[in-house]
């Protein structure tokens, strides 16, 4: 592998066995990984003997600062992303960091007019690596609850106005899309979850199943197959996942399943 590259990889639920084989290897081949302390904590086995530069939770912003730094300076840098980077992960923020960061050796001879020199001269080599996303392993473990349109909605209003996210909740309940919620309830967010049901009520029965998956395919694993009437007696938290379906999702021995329309083709 060469030197001076920037990898964003997504590492899935956590275990090594649901990392794609790419994505090992490009781990295994860095010089330095970047990433939140507790998804290192999971693939210890990949980063052994690596620099590693680790921050805590809400330090996304100086994570990928210093990753880009590193690639910058000529090493090869992995940024470590949970279930997939370009889902509510850094995949963004390390491209808006490197939009915005100097070049690395400026030429006045070279300018982007004579095809030669200009910003994506000077950068690393980027690459985007895909992982399992929440939404993949959670809709998993409930069966098949995505395999019509669905919606995917974080009800954090930590980066987008609560106004914003409520706005995108009755659209997609109004067009009848299923609808995955991440980011559901936190200790400084105990209503938001109320409110989302609400609004969702307004276009669906109480009967709408409704799934709840916690740590999808790791040892702490909790599913729960409910309805919007009782989804809030469960315990739900910042790391679940809730699917909601659609005004054709059914259950069926514990499975929750939306079709897609398969069953009225064959039989037109």
């Amino acid at each position: 592998m060469g030197k001076s590259a920037l990898y964003i990889v997504g590492t899935g639920p956590g275990s090594t066995e649901h990392i794609t084989p790419y994505a090992q290897d490009i781990i295994r081949k860095s010089d330095v990984i970047v990433g939140y302390g507790t998804y290192l904590d999971l693939i210890p086995e990949l980063i052994k003997d690596k620099e590693v530069f680790s921050t805590g939770m809400t330090k996304e912003t100086d994570r990928c600062r210093k990753a880009v730094e590193l690639a910058l300076a000529g090493k090869t840098v992995t940024v470590i992303s949970g279930g997939d980077p370009g889902i509510y992960a850094m995949a963004g923020l390390v491209f808006e960091m490197l939009r915005t960061s100097p070049p690395v050796s400026p030429c006045a001879a070279c300018s982007p007019e004579n095809g030669t020199g200009g910003k994506k001269d000077s950068l690393p080599h980027v690459e985007v690596i895909p992982g399992i996303s929440a939404l993949n392993a959670c809709a998993s473990r409930l069966g098949a609850p995505l395999m019509h349109d669905f919606a995917c909605i974080s009800l954090s209003d930590r980066l987008t106005p609560w106004d914003t996210i409520e706005k995108r909740l009755a659209a997609a309940a109004a067009a009848d899309f299923v609808v995955v919620l991440y980011n559901p309830k936190s200790m400084g967010r105990q209503e938001h979850i109320s409110t989302a049901r609400s609004i969702l009520l307004k276009h669906r029965s109480t009967e709408t199943p409704v799934g709840l998956v916690k740590a999808a395919m790791r040892p702490e694993e909790r599913v729960v197959l409910t309805n919007l009437r009782d989804m809030l007696n469960h315990e739900i938290d910042m790391q679940t996942t809730v699917i909601i379906g659609n005004s054709t999702t059914f259950t069926w021995e514990g499975w929750m399943i939306t079709p897609r329309g398969y069953e009225k083709k064959r039989i037109g």
